[in-house]
């Protein structure tokens, strides 16, 4: 007799399943077939797949965490993505071994892939740096962060980014740095 349960794995071929399959599928089929989806583009394919894996694994954090990333890129549903990712670390957190840990920077991943989507750039950089810091060589958090672009200090670093000091001191350093060579603008002579 063949083990049913073999034939329905979708493996890394990427393909959801068929509904009749949706029971034996395991945790770890879907996050293959949901990761070879993102990586070949397919986003839209991935978050249909995880709203069956959602279904049967409501209480799968890495799941859970994967749903809310997609559902703030995919469905544009920003805020109920972001809580999503953020309750996934909370429940990783719950569960408690030590050797979880390995999935924070993937977790932290997530949830700054929902804040980039949602336009949230700097809750993204903390996110990605806190992603980091449990995993420093993490390849996908740093490209996401080179992709983001990393901010220069404030003029007055003492000083939040958005005190209105900063903020003026910023516009006249940034419009000195386009005015033309050998001219000053501001109205400052020579």
């Amino acid at each position: 007799m063949e083990n049913k349960s073999d034939m329905t794995k979708p493996g890394n071929t990427g393909e959801p399943p068929r509904p009749e399959e949706q029971q034996e599928i395991k945790v770890i089929d879907y996050l293959r077939a949901v990761r070879s989806h993102i990586r070949n583009g397919k986003n839209k394919d991935a978050y249909s797949l995880l709203l069956q894996a959602t279904v049967q694994y409501p209480e799968d954090p890495l799941i859970l965490s994967y749903y809310g990333s997609l559902q703030a890129i995919v469905d544009k549903k920003f805020r109920s993505g972001v809580e999503n990712c953020k309750r996934a670390i909370r429940m990783l957190e719950e569960q408690g071994p030590p050797s979880e840990k390995a999935y924070y920077p993937v977790f932290y991943h997530n949830l700054g892939k929902a804040f980039i989507a949602a336009g949230r750039k700097k809750d993204a950089l903390d996110a990605l740096k806190k992603g980091l810091k449990y995993e420093s060589g993490n390849s996908d958090l740093k490209k996401e962060l080179q992709d983001l672009g990393v901010r220069k200090q404030p003029p007055l670093p003492f000083l939040d980014r958005s005190n209105p000091i900063n903020v003026v001191l910023g516009m006249i350093w940034k419009s000195e740095k386009k005015a033309p060579p050998g001219k000053k603008s501001g109205g400052r002579g020579q």
